[in-house]
């Protein structure tokens, strides 16, 4: 990239280590990331067989924290914050007062009055600003430590084997979604289990100035294992096969909750108001408009983001994002299509350079690991 187009543009704490790697960097929500480093495929098969080491010190992190903070959060979320027990974690969103999504995230509880929320790196400001304004009045700080906190993840089979001999604490203790405080190569972190590959793992966050140390530990510790450092374009391809949403892809302001298959995640039976609650109540009692769906593409070709869906003569919806699969070996898909169309086993056509491709619809997720 050139120096012009790098102005304005953020780094990691990690940045020098990438360029060392021989990573191809990209601007990527205003930040300067890996987005592949031995290449998309390798990476990926990394991951799924052995285990991946990730940057993803661009998101985003604020804490909520005093007396009120899990009311706070219960009005300004769709979740119910406050049932989370000390130490564990939820998905959640923040949305519109229409009920469009602003932004997916992940909800810690690390304390009776402490809670930490994860946002994307493309909307941190605006989940800041709106989490500023929903939290007014009431007794709960918001401090945006987004860039004081670096964040470092290892994903696959091997990685529990990779951090433990790394951590002090009891990795086989710490359930799926749920969060401890300890020491990672000697550093204070926060290790959670959680992740966005579709495989077990660990993101482990830490003061911005002490990531090089975490990352060099567990990079070391991950050759072994045969693990890699690994990319945003792996991660894309590997969260598409785990059915996960991308925001401004399967998630956005015109999508509700329920459209996206993630009406799960809208507590309407909790205490109290918040924010889109009488737009999620109609979204949840009627027919949606449209209905997030798996497609796997039968003919040639491969369906991209925003290519057309077809149903006979008519659009039926759009393409959210696509690939071809390196664990199943062919091209996959998620997109919106009318409900009508949305049955798995459904035969479709997808517009690919003006040529039309079948797809038949199928259940998300693509993929999922062996337990």
């Amino acid at each position: 990239m050139t120096d012009e187009a790098l102005a304005g543009v953020r780094e990691t704490p990690l940045a020098e280590r990438h360029a060392a790697l021989g990573a191809r960097m990209i601007e990527f929500a205003g930040w300067l990331m890996p987005v592949q480093y031995a290449g998309i495929v390798e990476e990926h098969r990394a991951v799924r067989e052995r285990a991946g080491l990730f940057d993803l010190s661009h998101m985003g992190e604020l804490w909520a924290e005093g007396p009120e903070a899990g009311e706070a959060l219960a009005r300004a979320l769709v979740s119910d914050p406050r049932a989370l027990a000390v130490g564990r974690a939820q998905y959640s969103m923040i949305c519109a007062p229409d009920g469009g999504v602003i932004d997916d995230l992940i909800v810690y509880r690390l304390g009776a009055e402490r809670f930490l929320v994860v946002a994307n790196a493309s909307n941190t400001a605006v989940v800041s600003d709106a989490l500023a304004e929903r939290l007014d009045g009431m007794r709960v700080v918001l401090d945006d430590r987004s860039l004081d906190t670096a964040l470092v993840s290892v994903q696959g089979p091997e990685s529990v084997g990779i951090l433990g001999g790394l951590t002090d604490l009891d990795l086989a203790s710490l359930r799926y979604y749920a969060a401890a405080e300890g020491t990672v190569a000697g550093t204070p972190a926060l290790v959670a289990r959680t992740g966005y590959t579709g495989e077990d793992g660990f993101e482990v966050f830490v003061e911005w100035e002490r990531a090089g140390n975490i990352w060099d530990a567990m990079l070391d510790a991950g050759r072994p294992h045969g693990a890699v450092p690994v990319g945003l374009g792996a991660r894309d391809t590997l969260r598409l096969e785990a059915g996960m949403p991308l925001y401004g892809n399967e998630l956005d302001r015109a999508t509700n909750p329920f459209e996206a298959g993630l009406g799960r995640v809208v507590r309407l039976d909790k205490a109290g108001d918040f924010v889109g609650r009488q737009a999620l109540e109609r979204a949840a009692a009627e027919a949606p408009r449209k209905t997030l769906v798996g497609l796997v593409v039968r003919g040639r070709g491969i369906a991209r983001h925003g290519y057309p869906v077809l149903s006979g003569d008519a659009v039926t919806g759009v393409v959210t994002s696509g690939t071809v699969s390196p664990t199943l070996g062919m091209p996959i898909a998620m997109a919106y299509v009318a409900p009508r169309d949305a049955e798995p086993g459904t035969m479709l056509d997808v517009a690919v350079r003006e040529q039309r491709v079948a797809a038949e619809v199928v259940a998300l997720p693509f993929y999922r690991r062996k337990r």
